[in-house]
């Protein structure tokens, strides 16, 4: 069952996506009207080009959003691009809190991110880890505030901003959708090592295995 039609996106003052309102309902919302679907990991080919961006916004996006938000509660994840359940197109979601426990709950689809002046760059390294890469985390120094442009479900321009661990969330799912993944930007030597705990563990969720 698709997302009803014409649903407007509430933005506040300035511009910026309302996420943090009724997110237990729009989540549940979202992922029982979708069915789970595994993650590609690493090495899929369409976890390493940049992603389609998306022209048509009707009941094909709109599944497509339902399945990740119900393929994101399954891996436990807290965002989501369409190219890790295998889907080449540029959309994310995300159900995930900033470092004051505020949870923000949304869709951005053909995102960009804001390229931020260097004077308000404040990089925070913090262990990251990806449903893509299961099992396996490392240290990853990322702004730790961050603002993507896109559009929404029916096609609206939009602007979501955040701080902390959803602004990391932010830029790893935008990062998704044009072929980077986070250990692509580690060094050689954590890369490996993130790899090898992906080798030695076994993911909590199901995974399309890579031929």
């Amino acid at each position: 069952m698709a997302q009803q039609e014409n649903q407007v996106t509430p933005i506040d003052d300035e511009g910026y996506v309302v996420d943090t309102e009724d997110c237990e309902a729009r989540e549940l919302a979202y992922r029982e009207r979708g069915t789970s679907r595994p993650i590609t990991v690493v090495g899929n080919p369409v976890l390493h080009r940049e992603c389609k961006d998306v022209t048509e916004f009707g009941d094909e996006l709109a599944q497509l959003i339902d399945d990740m938000f119900a393929s994101q509660k399954t891996a436990e994840g807290v965002g989501l691009a369409a190219n890790q359940i295998g889907v080449d197109a540029k959309v994310f979601v995300y159900d995930c809190p900033d470092d004051d426990g505020v949870r923000h709950t949304g869709v951005v689809v053909n995102p960009k991110l804001v390229e931020l002046p260097a004077a308000a760059r404040v990089l925070d390294d913090s262990n990251e880890g990806c449903l893509s890469v299961p099992t396996a985390y490392a240290s990853l120094a990322r702004p730790d505030y961050a603002e993507v442009t896109g559009q929404d479900a029916q096609g609206n321009p939009i602007k979501v901003r955040g701080t902390g661990y959803f602004a990391r969330c932010l830029q790893h799912e935008t990062d998704h959708l044009y072929g980077y993944l986070y250990i692509d930007r580690l060094s050689k030597r954590d890369r490996k090592d993130a790899l090898r705990q992906m080798a030695e563990n076994t993911p909590r969720y199901e995974v399309v295995a890579n031929d």
